[in-house]
C-alpha cells in the first residue's frame, strides 16, 4: 500500500488505463498444487476466478497466495497480479475485470474515499468502518482482515535500538527529549505534510524541533542503515527491514492509520461462490508482519521468484501440497 500522491490524479489515470488498453490475464499459474488444509471444494471445481494485485512485492505475494490456494481447492484461476497503480487495481475490481484482490483498510478509507483522518479505536474499528462503507457504497465485501498491517512507521538500526533501549516510539520520544542532537529524521516529502503522517506523530509523541532530511521512500532504508539519519520513515512490512538489519519501533500510541490487509471481492461474486471465504480467510489470519518481511526479503533482497516464495509459505503452513512428479 504505497500511498498515492493524490487520489484524484491516480483515479483519472486508472480510468484512462482501463478504457484505453484494458488488462491482460496470465492464463496459467507457475506451479501445480494439491489440497492440504485447504480441501478440494466441489462447488469451486472449474469456476473461473481472476485474482488481481497492485504492483509492489507484498501485493504480488498476496495475489499468489490467493491464486495457489484457490487452485488447490479446484478453481480455474487466472493471474492478473502486478497491475500498475493502486487505483487501476481498484477500478479493475469495481468493473469486474478481476474478481478478487487484497486491499488495505486505511487505503480504502483515506485514499479511495477521501477521509483526511483514520477511524479512531485501532484495527478492528478501522476495518469495520471501511468494510461497511465499501459494502454499502460499492458492493464490495471484505473478508476477515489479517494481522498483516502495512503501516507507516519509524525504524532505527538494531545496534542503535539496543544501545538506547528503544522498542516503541514513546521510548524514542523520551530518548530524544534528553538527547535532542540525536533527533535526525529521514522522511519522504508527502509524509512530512500529510495529516496522517509526521504531523500525527508529532501530535501524539511530542517531537520538538527535529532535523528533517527529505528522501525518496526507497532511499530512506539505506540512509538509516548507513548512518545518514538516526530515524527513518518506513513501511512496516518492507523486506529491506530484515535485509538491512533495521528495528521497527512500535507505534504504541496509534499515531498512524491502520492498514490491515484483507481479501476484497464483489459481493455478487461472493454470493455465487461463498466457499471463497473458507479458502482465503485462514490464509489472511495466518499471515503476520514478521512473516511478510521475510517473504519480501526473499524477493527483493535475495532475488527469488515471488510465486515460489508464496508456494513455500503455503506448503510450510500445510495449506497446500505439491503433487509428486
Amino acid at each position: 500500500m504505497r500511498r498515492a500522491l493524490t487520489a484524484l490524479l491516480a483515479a483519472v489515470s486508472a480510468a484512462l488505463t482501463l478504457a484505453g488498453c484494458g488488462l491482460t490475464t496470465n492464463a496459467a499459474l507457475p506451479f501445480e498444487v494439491a489440497p492440504g488444509k485447504i480441501p478440494h471444494i466441489p462447488e469451486l471445481e472449474g469456476v473461473t476466478i481472476t485474482v488481481g494485485s497492485k504492483d509492489f512485492t507484498e501485493q504480488i505475494l498476496l495475489a499468489y497466495l490467493a491464486e495457489l490456494a484457490l487452485s488447490a481447492a479446484g478453481a480455474d484461476v487466472r493471474d492478473l497480479s502486478d497491475i500498475k497503480g493502486s487505483n487501476t487495481s481498484r477500478q479493475a475490481l469495481l468493473s469486474g475485470q478481476i474478481d478478487i484482490s487484497w486491499e488495505y483498510t486505511g487505503t480504502l478509507w483515506i485514499n479511495y474515499e477521501g477521509h483526511e483522518l483514520p477511524v479512531p479505536g485501532g484495527e478492528e474499528a478501522q476495518y469495520k468502518a471501511s468494510a461497511e462503507l465499501d459494502a454499502r457504497k460499492n458492493g464490495i465485501t471484505w473478508l476477515r482482515y489479517s494481522p498483516l498491517n502495512d503501516q507507516y512507521g519509524f525504524a532505527v538500526t538494531e545496534e542503535y535500538g539496543r544501545k538506547h533501549n528503544l522498542r516503541t516510539i514513546s521510548d524514542l520520544a523520551a530518548f530524544l527529549k534528553k538527547n535532542p542532537d540525536e533527533a535526525v529524521f529521514c522522511l519522504e516529502t508527502e509524509f512530512i505534510s500529510r495529516r496522517d503522517g509526521f504531523p500525527a506523530a508529532v501530535k501524539k509523541y511530542g517531537f520538538s524541533d527535529p532535523v528533517i532530511k527529505q528522501f525518496g521512500t526507497g532511499a530512506i532504508y539505506a540512509a538509516v542503515a548507513g548512518g545518514t539519519c538516526t530515524i527513518g520513515e518506513i513501511f512496516t512490512t518492507d523486506g529491506r527491514i530484515a535485509g538491512l538489519g533495521l528495528r521497527v519501533l512500535e507505534d504504541d500510541k496509534n499515531a498512524f492509520p491502520q492498514y490491515n490487509a484483507a481479501v476484497t471481492v464483489r459481493t455478487s461474486f461472493l454470493r455465487a461462490h461463498p466457499q471463497i471465504r473458507d479458502v482465503l480467510e485462514p490464509i489472511a489470519l495466518a499471515m503476520t508482519n514478521d512473516q511478510m518481511i521475510e517473504l519480501c526479503k526473499r524477493v527483493d533482497i535475495d532475488g527469488e521468484d515471488p510465486g515460489k516464495v508464496a508456494l513455500d509459505w503455503l506448503v510450510s503452513k500445510g495449506f497446500v501440497t505439491v503433487p509428486e512428479t
